[in-house]
């Protein structure tokens, strides 16, 4: 069985701070996650490749990631592709777009992301100059990942119509609110969200969305039987969101858990969560090589 993780992070805090990194329950990641670290934890769980996903909205850390993933195909071939950021706003983006692709490194660009998680405007991705970076990032041949709240779900359903030439990726199942154990508004959202046809979900984020000192498989059963149905299993991929992760579950544990709650799924189907889909949806190699 192949296994592409389609969603983790990587942060050095000897080269930027990660501000959003603060308060007790977040303090033991306050320090530096960096690619030998995760490469052992891959290796260990059977993972392929990776695709590595941005963390701030800083310019400098996309040319930063290229570069790392071209460092990283001389020698594990890791990672196989890289979702960044650039100001969807700018007038200027497809320039921008441009300008990332001929960085070294460049051809691993796959994918555009923006914390709109954080923004306080919850129609932000329908502002008119963010749709027309949106369409930027799918004349450049790029996908966008969605990192969004279920208070945001619709607008990026209205987003993902309005630009149906590009691919939209929600990370983490749109964050739903296991925790409290009530699915709704959330599942009919991202079922919403789900019945256009270029949208993505990625199963990815549950242990950190549920009662992280105490979760179980039951608790996550839910919301995963939710986007499976919802989105199916070609249009669904597996992500472990580490570093973020380790705050509810190791990386092995994170991937046996996702095991559990594919038993359903024949095995055709389990291969295109694993890796299928995200071997689509970023333009991955095939397994073997570029």
């Amino acid at each position: 069985m192949t296994v592409i993780d389609a969603h983790h992070h990587l942060w050095d805090l000897g080269v930027r701070d990660q501000e959003w990194i603060e308060g007790p329950e977040l303090a033991p990641l306050r320090r530096s996650f960096l690619l030998p670290e995760l490469a052992a934890e891959a290796r260990e769980a059977g993972v392929e490749a990776t695709v590595l996903v941005q963390t701030v909205t800083v310019a400098e850390e996309t040319p930063e990631f290229l570069a790392l993933a071209a460092d990283s195909a001389a020698d594990s071939d890791l990672i196989g592709g890289v979702v960044g950021w650039t100001d969807l706003t700018s007038p200027g983006v497809t320039e921008e777009l441009a300008r990332l692709r001929s960085l070294p490194g460049g051809e691993f660009l796959r994918g555009i992301r923006h914390q709109v998680q954080g923004e306080p405007d919850p129609e932000w991705l329908t502002r008119p100059e963010v749709l027309r970076g949106l369409r930027a990032v799918a004349a450049a041949g790029l996908v966008y990942d969605l990192v969004v709240l279920p208070h945001q779900l619709p607008a990026a359903t209205r987003a993902a119509a309005a630009v149906p030439g590009l691919t939209f990726v929600l990370d983490h199942l749109g964050k739903p609110p296991i925790a409290s154990g009530e699915p709704e508004p959330w599942a009919g959202r991202v079922r919403e969200l789900a019945a256009l046809p270029n949208t993505v979900c990625k199963l990815s984020g549950m242990v950190t969305e549920a009662d992280r000192r105490s979760w179980s498989v039951g608790d996550l059963k839910p919301y995963a039987d939710t986007v499976i149905d919802a989105f199916g299993p070609r249009r669904l991929m597996f992500g472990s969101d580490w570093p973020v992760s380790t705050l509810a579950a190791g990386y092995g544990e994170v991937v046996a858990v996702t095991g559990e709650l594919l038993t359903a799924l024949t095995p055709a189907e389990r291969d295109e969560v694993w890796a299928g889909t995200a071997r689509r949806t970023y333009r991955l190699p095939p397994a073997g090589g570029r």
